[in-house]
């Protein structure tokens, strides 16, 4: 089998994965919003993402939306790309995508939040030279119980976390937080 043969099948699987797990939390949850990304990436970074995908369905893992009850909400400084992102991460091996949100939280700030469900769920397609797949990035909302965020990033990524009134200009996530804000005002 060639290179190009390899990576092909690794997309197959990969979406394969990423339908069984789309369907899983299309069907556990209800009232989440749904958004669609597209990626066009290196060779190198297709094949990473597309082997994350075909373990857990997601490239990206599970995230959290993280708010207080005046409507801040926390961000954490991710280094390797220089912005604010949601708090979150890849999925383990013996994970549900909300245990994985929830353990990321705790790493990456430290704080103790009441879950509500899954806020968005959102398909991120990725195409590199004529190979295409998609995985899903679940992102949950929770409450949080404690306020003073900590970070214990054991992968040593985050640098900070802080809560936010509006939402900071060099943010990731900003289309999710805003369209996750449109829905919890309608």
């Amino acid at each position: 089998m060639t290179s190009i043969d390899d990576l092909w099948f690794l997309a197959d699987t990969a979406s394969q994965r990423a339908e069984q797990a789309a369907h899983q939390l299309r069907t556990r949850y209800d009232d989440y919003i749904s958004k669609r990304q597209s990626r066009r990436v290196s060779r190198y970074r297709f094949r990473t993402l597309a082997d994350r995908i075909r373990q857990s369905g997601a490239p990206y893992g599970a995230h959290t939306i993280v708010y207080r009850e005046d409507g801040d909400v926390l961000l954490v400084r991710h280094d390797g790309i220089g912005q604010w992102v949601l708090p979150g991460g890849e999925v383990g091996p013996d994970e549900t995508f909300r245990e994985a949100a929830r353990r990321e939280l705790d790493e990456e700030a430290g704080i103790e939040a009441e879950y509500d469900g899954l806020a968005l769920l959102v398909t991120v397609e990725i195409e590199s030279d004529g190979h295409e797949t998609w995985g899903v990035m679940p992102i949950f909302e929770a409450q949080a119980r404690a306020e003073q965020p900590e970070v214990d990033d054991p992968d040593g990524e985050i640098s900070d976390a802080e809560w936010f009134t509006n939402v900071p200009t060099d943010s990731r996530d900003r289309p999710y937080l805003n369209a996750w804000r449109e829905n919890r005002n309608e």
